[in-house]
């Protein structure tokens, strides 16, 4: 995504897990995906962006932590969004 307008840009890291991967083709597993983003933006922004099914998103990590939805994203951040995970 390119942002234009003049608008300021930043670079974050993505990494989609799971069945997440089946919304966006070039994302592989062990694929890390770069995005350019507008200056400020949120982490539902980037899932916007991906249009990710919001009840298919359940854990987003930006740096390792554990973030809400409305975390605002900083250049070069690396994030990994996950679905609702099951097993037994």
């Amino acid at each position: 995504m390119r942002v234009s307008g003049g608008d300021a840009t930043m670079k974050v890291k993505v990494r989609l897990f799971a069945n997440l991967r089946d919304y966006v083709p070039e994302a592989k597993i062990g694929t890390t995906l770069e995005v350019d983003l507008r200056e400020g933006a949120l982490v539902k922004d980037l899932v916007d962006h991906y249009q990710l099914p919001a009840e298919l998103v359940k854990l987003v990590y930006v740096n390792a932590i554990y973030r809400e939805m409305d975390f605002q994203l900083r250049d070069g951040d690396e994030v990994g969004i996950f679905p609702p995970i099951g097993g037994g």
